[in-house]
């Protein structure tokens, strides 16, 4: 089969509308469809947004040796995808098409004389042209091309095209179809890409329902399916900055070791890192913040703030113990004397960070907003075990440390039995 015209874009054009800031994304995009809508002879049109701050389409890949197969399979995901909340803009790149011209020899192509090598570069001569030569104009190579006087601009001219005593139409099937405008390979295999755009802000829980509903689809046998784009990317970025945090954690241990001359204190230090974690993601579901990127980053920011001051706290107990302080008279002048540092560095860090946390920022709020929302929830808890928690378990620990020195010490004195004997 040969296949001539159409080119490798689809008849279509786009067009980019910049959107002033104070302006609404859906009252702007359905003043646009309702337009749309009074237009006759247009063809399919789709209002979406734009890509923003990187591409945040979601794309599962598609893939099989078959190509009905994997037509099957992509119309199968593509559903699946339509079907999900806060999702628009369904798209399988296999739905894109351009007509093409077919030409394929017939019975009596044989006996004219012609394949259909030969008839395809009958055909292309008659709508191409021939390159004959090459020519520099203007210090520029340029093709000299060699067409008919009239080529074929139509199906019916193509059909009456004269090769020697017969016409094409004659030897040949020529007719209109659908091409693809592309195809796609991965590993070897025919792949199709279904993607969609995500309508709300959280696309973590839209992705995460689209990974579920793939994962229980039955596709035919040859097709596999598997989550790109957006999702990917997300996936990746989270345990990247898992990593991170682990070897944060891991640095900051390290540190305080060194800092404290014991394992124990900085273990208890370590204490308000969870809760930190916990009071920020309690605000995420309180604000309806999603979790994702900007929060996993404002996690990480977390780690070395809420331990900076139970350092301090920490090392004035440390101080007051040195000077001969017992433990519980040490942790309440030292919890006395930090108590006003430590209020107003979290004070001043969480007002400081309330404009970002309400959005006020302009662009960028979607980053800056989950951002500030998990470190002011991470300082909110990690201030109050600051500050009561931290001390009681330094109180318990040393009391016990305590305890344990003056049982080893009491063994080790000699009792007073042995002495009169020793004595006679």
């Amino acid at each position: 089969m040969a296949a001539f015209g159409g080119g490798t874009d689809t008849n279509q054009a786009s067009y980019q509308v910049m959107l002033k800031d104070s302006a609404s994304y859906t009252d702007v995009q359905k003043h646009i469809e309702d337009g749309l809508k009074k237009l006759e002879g247009i063809g399919t049109t789709t209002v979406s947004a734009g890509d923003g701050f990187g591409n945040q389409d979601l794309s599962v890949v598609v893939k099989a040796a078959d190509p009905a197969v994997l037509r099957k399979a992509s119309e199968q995901v593509r559903s699946t995808v339509a079907g999900l909340d806060h999702v628009t803009d369904v798209t399988s790149d296999l739905a894109q098409s351009v007509p093409r011209i077919s030409v394929k020899a017939n019975g009596k192509a044989a006996a004219a004389g012609f394949d259909d090598q030969k008839l395809g570069a009958a055909v292309a001569q008659a709508v191409r042209g021939t390159t004959a030569a090459k020519a520099v104009i203007d210090d520029t190579e340029r093709d000299v091309v060699v067409k008919p006087a009239k080529p074929a601009t139509t199906l019916a001219q193509l059909k009456n095209l004269r090769l020697g005593p017969v016409k094409l139409g004659d030897i040949a099937t020529v007719q209109l179809v659908d091409g693809p405008v592309s195809m796609t390979r991965i590993d070897g295999q025919r792949a199709a890409t279904v993607t969609a755009k995500p309508t709300g802000d959280n696309t973590g829980a839209v992705s995460t329902r689209l990974q579920s509903k793939i994962k229980s689809l039955e596709l035919p046998a040859g097709a596999t399916a598997e989550i790109g784009g957006v999702t990917s990317d997300q996936d990746s970025a989270f345990k990247n900055l898992g990593l991170a945090m682990l070897a944060a954690i891991a640095i900051v241990f390290m540190l305080l070791v060194a800092a404290f001359r014991s394992l124990a204190q900085p273990l208890i230090l370590l204490v308000s890192i969870p809760f930190a974690a916990t009071g920020a993601l309690g605000l995420l579901i309180v604000t309806g913040t999603p979790m994702g990127v900007p929060a996993m980053i404002g996690m990480l920011m977390l780690i070395g703030i809420v331990v900076t001051n139970a350092i301090v706290l920490i090392d004035l107990i440390n101080q007051y113990r040195r000077q001969g302080y017992g433990v519980v008279e040490a942790v309440v002048e030292g919890g006395r004397h930090r108590l006003r540092p430590i209020l107003m560095t979290a004070l001043a860090t969480i007002f400081a960070l309330l404009p970002m946390a309400l959005g006020v920022t302009g662009e960028g709020g979607f980053i800056a907003q989950p951002l500030a929302v998990v470190v002011i929830g991470g300082l909110i808890t990690s201030t109050l075990l600051t500050l009561l928690l931290v001390p009681t378990l330094y109180a318990m620990l040393e009391l016990r440390k305590e305890r344990r020195a003056k049982k080893r010490a009491a063994k080790r004195a000699p009792q007073p039995g042995a002495l009169e004997t020793a004595g006679v």
